[in-house]
């Protein structure tokens, strides 16, 4: 998903189109969820860019997203650009002796 959202929409109130905003993150994020895996891969990893504009996205974890469109929406932006891919995540063994935290 590569998009740019807009907030402010001539006859819409703009927390209900903030809201149906995440809406549309967290649907295509479940959708990619429940593609079949490849062989060899755990679960579907998210590569994520966030921006005002798609010049001046920077890579972002995916967990970080909500609070960065918080901020945009809190900070009166007008748009903000959305970069979500999913990738292949392959879980990581730990170490010997190492507690979970």
């Amino acid at each position: 998903m590569k998009k740019t959202f807009k907030l402010n929409i001539e006859g819409k109130n703009r927390d209900r189109v903030l809201e149906a905003v995440k809406h549309e993150i967290r649907k295509y994020v479940k959708r990619e969820r429940r593609r079949e895996l490849p062989e060899g891969v755990d679960f579907w990893d998210f590569d994520c860019r966030f921006g005002t504009t798609e010049a001046d996205a920077v890579v972002v974890h995916f967990a970080t997203l909500t609070e960065r469109i918080d901020a945009v929406a809190k900070d009166a932006g007008d748009q903000f650009y959305v970069e979500i891919l999913a990738s292949h995540g392959r879980r990581q063994t730990r170490p010997a002796g190492v507690e979970p935290t």
